[in-house]
């Protein structure tokens, strides 16, 4: 029990710290699932899993709403788990530890998962309330949504049975999603040919410090990426030869294909003087410094000597994959035309690492329109037979397609703005919401998504505004409690 019960509403943030209790990194859910199903069984509500594990609860209608049309709320049980390198965590077995701070909850040293744990937690509340008006109410809550969702990906179909979805999954206050981007992973591999270490010298290169983020919600903001950063310098070291001759023993960075990295490594292995090299990676930090100053305040590019690697990559190896690297297409791509100051193509490769026999990246792309999702993969295809390496598409997921005005966005609208006080902004969001999945099983479904303000998604920065999450449960409440009655 931490501190954040004490907040309001005690129910929802009861249940958001219960969740931060139980471990639940993608694929790594079923603790909290079973938690989850043995507690609505002992409340007595029909609680099942389908075949991908996703979870179903029924709640009947409170009196006096028996007749007004069925209400799914949805969430996805997986967290995004990073930490700081400082932060020893075990995502598997540690709970995440909030804290409250001013006007936020945040986590020490590790992301929060407020998302998707808020909306999560609101859904179980109301299950879990005596006195909230609604209609006969389903909780669905799906499995490995951060990477690539698998439940959504793998529901079973006559499975839900209500009318409206309300989508719980949306990271702003004030606000109300009807549509989002689709997305598929791009998986690239450079063979790597070794050789034997003849150089005097290894150093580790560590770029570190980035903040981060989101790779779709973030990825307008100029925030950098530390794969591709690191990158640059391997190539401006590469550019310069034959006045310095160096190889590599490895090269990683970030650890998941969803978030913009923070960080990235390289052994590099040379001859020549060291003072030479580290001054010159002093002298390429500043520039960085200069440049990203206010996208990058707290950058850090450093050399540290390391120990003698036996082998390297062969030269042609070395340059296919700098080369690859450094010309990769990475951030936005193109805006719509359609939705205004929304991004309509990106891609961010998040995940770098080095292997026995390849040099293997993941890039999640993403388009809220299917040819722009294939320009973008032809561009991989492209760059990739030019760099010796290779590309492999795979889960590609459909984008959720706006509708201007549905019976359930107008009444979330009109209790939102009574709130508020102001017209709540009606967004389409460049991150793959599951919804557009959903209405590919269930065409029927009226669907909207909310939720609260929400900071530094999917980075150990993540915050959740506390004010806001006592709005986005009052909006919760009163459009459930709104609902009309079956046409």
């Amino acid at each position: 029990m931490s501190e954040i019960q004490s907040l309001q509403p005690q129910l929802l943030w009861k249940w958001f710290d219960q969740i931060c209790s139980i471990p639940h990194p993608s694929h790594h859910e079923e603790q909290l699932a079973e938690f989850i199903v043995n507690w609505a069984k002992g409340k007595g509500f029909y609680a099942e899993r389908d075949e991908a594990g996703n979870l179903l609860i029924r709640k009947p209608a409170t009196k006096g709403m028996e007749h007004c049309q069925s209400v799914a709320l949805q969430a996805h049980l997986d967290m995004v788990p990073q930490a700081n390198e400082e932060t020893d965590h075990d995502f598997t077995s540690d709970p995440i530890q909030p804290y409250i701070d001013g006007e936020w909850v945040k986590a020490k040293g590790t992301t929060l998962g407020a998302d998707n744990g808020i909306g999560m937690a609101s859904a179980l509340a109301v299950l879990d309330s005596e006195n909230l008006a609604h209609p006969a109410l389903e909780v669905l809550l799906t499995m490995t949504e951060e990477v690539g969702m698998d439940g959504a990906l793998g529901l079973r179909k006559n499975w839900l049975q209500s009318e409206i979805m309300i989508n719980t999954d949306t990271e702003d206050n004030g606000e109300i999603y009807i549509g989002c981007a689709g997305g598929e992973n791009a998986d690239l591999t450079v063979p790597v040919q070794w050789q034997e270490n003849n150089y005097e010298h290894c150093y580790q290169i560590s770029l570190k410090g980035l903040r981060g983020g989101h790779s779709g919600c973030d990825i307008h903001t100029g925030r950098a990426s530390a794969i591709k950063t690191l990158a640059r310098f391997l190539a401006n070291l590469q550019q310069n030869q034959p006045h310095f001759e160096f190889s590599l023993s490895e090269i990683r960075g970030g650890s998941v294909r969803n978030a913009i990295p923070r960080e990235a490594f390289a052994t590099l292995c040379f001859n020549g003087e060291p003072a030479n090299f580290t001054q010159g990676v002093k002298s390429f930090e500043s520039l960085l410094k200069t440049e990203l100053a206010i996208a990058e305040p707290d950058l850090q590019l450093t050399a540290q000597p390391a120990e003698k690697a036996t082998k390297v990559f062969a030269p042609n190896t070395k340059n296919n994959v700098v080369n690859l690297l450094n010309a990769l297409p990475n951030g936005v791509i193109r805006n719509s035309d359609v939705v205004e100051n929304v991004v309509e193509s990106s891609l961010s490769i998040g995940v770098l690492k080095t292997t026995e026999d390849a040099v293997k990246g993941t890039i999640l792309v993403r388009s809220l329109i299917e040819s722009g999702t294939n320009y973008i993969n032809g561009l991989l295809i492209s760059l990739t037979e030019l760099c010796g390496a290779s590309v492999q598409f795979s889960g590609r997921y459909p984008g959720w397609e706006p509708h201007a005005e549905t019976p359930i966005l107008t009444l979330t609208k009109e209790i939102y703005g009574e709130l508020l006080g102001y017209e709540p902004a009606i967004k389409v969001i460049h991150a793959g919401l599951e919804c557009g999945l959903l209405k590919k099983i269930y065409p029927a479904l009226d669907v909207v998504s909310i939720g609260p303000t929400i900071v530094n998604a999917h980075s150990p920065d993540e915050k959740v505004h506390i004010p806001a999450v006592r709005t986005y449960w009052e909006l919760l409440t009163k459009v459930l409690a709104g609902i009309p009655a079956k046409k």
